[in-house]
């Protein structure tokens, strides 16, 4: 069972479940906010980082077979943004990780209720998506009702907590305020609908998908892109009354660039963007240090490859830097238009909604059972087929249904959306067009992973991101998701 939520905080899968409220079927959300404060109209910001780099030899993920790290490019690490409103304080940490089980998130969230008083429920965890890290999924990368933390989850909990911490412990009087840009040249949705008989069978046998993910470039048999792109950044940001930057929260929806030396770890185009707004808002060496914090918002069907044109021959990192330089000028410009305010209102709430889980047929038993059986007898097999049909089998073994953890916060004008997936470009727009807050904006693969989430109409059309394990939830999860979000919204900006 996932993530639940109580007044004293957001517990854990498993053994940390004796303080559930009961049997909980369907939505719970509940608004908490911090014990009232001395100075109700102080607006107050802090900010921190934390280095998660793991030791070379663990393993990269990202691909279909994992390979040991041989050196590190650039460190992995959590940055943390706190906010107190004088009233409410909301704390915000994004994680150079592909992505990590919500036990990671609860425990760190434990951690921080326990050491600092802040409310469970107000701090939101995410992943960057960096396909150059390893991983904090666990042993096993699938949904699991009984997950077991390794020592890599528990050091990046403990190491969350800490930063955490920390950026509570660096607040002081700040103002704030917030903007959006647009860079187009960097999205392009990855998911191309093909000429009727050219996409080739997947993994299982089947040949009903109308899409094919990363077509590659210049196919003659692509018709045209299956959804639309998000060029939109959306960001707030905080200084201190004279006007020294504090740090900077961004969201932009793009997968991620990739373009690594061999079994390098690096935080990609993510860390790359941090380093750059810093340079160009001149807060090198402040003490506190600045943070900048770019967070992955709808880019399950998006990455930075154009198919309709011949491939870059670059050398390694170089199209990070490209993306992360081009996108942190847009936000430069866009911050200059700030309207900078003393205080604002903040806001937090969580919620559960209970799922579906998808589980293979008798017959896609049989098919994992058999490509592992033959994988076994020649010590190789596909990589593709090996990884879907252990995936295959382990999601046989998990319960009927899920619960999954979904979060909303508010910051003055700005709503921030937080679900455990991959989330769609198509549904971060329909929900940017809905919310009440302007600008909304989603952070994806925050307070756990469940992997893809497809509109049902993508579901149709099928494609890589909607197969068994690339999607965990029943095809018409999507718009459940995003009515109880947007309903939570909407609460949340009556101050419900």
């Amino acid at each position: 069972m996932p993530v639940f939520k109580n007044q004293t905080g957001w517990l854990t899968r498993g053994r940390m479940m004796k303080k559930v409220w009961g049997r909980l079927i369907g939505v719970l959300v509940i608004s908490l906010a911090a014990p009232g404060r001395a100075d109700p109209g102080l607006f107050r910001a802090g900010a921190a980082r934390g280095n998660i780099t793991p030791e070379l030899g663990n393993g990269i993920v990202g691909g279909f077979t994992t390979f040991p790290a041989t050196h590190v490019h650039d460190d992995l690490w959590v940055r943390c943004l706190a906010l107190d409103d004088g009233k409410t304080r909301l704390a915000f940490a994004v994680c150079d990780l592909i992505g990590f089980e919500s036990c990671v998130s609860g425990e760190a969230r434990r951690l921080v209720q326990e050491e600092t008083g802040l409310p469970a429920c107000n701090l939101l965890v995410s992943a960057t998506h960096t396909h150059s890290a390893v991983c904090a999924r666990g042993d096993i990368d699938i949904y699991t009702a009984n997950p077991k933390m390794t020592a890599y989850q528990k050091a990046v909990a403990r190491r969350i907590a800490d930063t955490v911490r920390c950026a509570l412990n660096n607040l002081a009087p700040a103002r704030i305020g917030w903007a959006t840009a647009t860079e187009p040249r960097h999205v392009f949705n990855r998911r191309w609908l093909m000429k009727p008989g050219t996409v080739s069978a997947d993994p299982f046998g089947g040949t009903n998908d109308l899409v094919k993910t990363n077509p590659g470039r210049l196919n003659p048999n692509v018709v045209k892109p299956a959804g639309p792109t998000d060029p939109e950044i959306c960001f707030f940001a905080v200084q201190t009354p004279e006007g020294r930057p504090i740090a900077l929260f961004a969201n932009y929806s793009l997968h991620y660039v990739g373009g690594v030396r061999g079994a390098d770890i690096s935080a990609d185009y993510y860390g790359m963007f941090n380093d750059r707004i810093q340079q160009l808002l001149g807060a090198d060496r402040q003490d506190p240090p600045f943070v900048s914090i770019m967070s992955n918002g709808t880019s399950g069907d998006i990455n930075n490859i154009d198919f309709t044109k011949p491939g870059e021959k670059l050398p390694p990192y170089a199209k990070m830097r490209i993306v992360a330089n081009d996108v942190a000028q847009k936000v430069h410009a866009a911050y200059q238009t700030i309207q900078w305010r003393d205080r604002v209102t903040l806001g937090a709430s969580v919620g559960e909604l209970e799922m579906r889980l998808r589980h293979p047929t008798p017959e896609q038993l049989a098919w994992a059972e058999a490509v592992l059986r033959a994988k076994a007898a020649d010590g190789k097999g596909d990589a593709m087929k090996s990884y879907f049909a252990e995936r295959h089998v382990r999601m046989a073994k998990e319960p009927e249904y899920v619960k999954v953890p979904l979060q909303v916060l508010r910051v003055g004008e700005v709503g921030i959306a937080a679900m455990p997936f991959e989330v769609f470009c198509g549904t971060g727009l329909e929900m940017k067009r809905r919310s009440p807050f302007k600008p909304t904006f989603v952070v994806g693969l925050a307070n756990g992973c469940f992997d893809y989430l497809p509109t049902p109409e993508q579901h149709k059309l099928g494609g890589y991101e909607t197969w068994l394990e690339s999607s965990l939830l029943e095809p018409d999860a999507e718009p459940k998701i995003v009515e109880t979000l947007l309903g939570m919204l909407t609460r949340l900006q009556k101050g419900e």
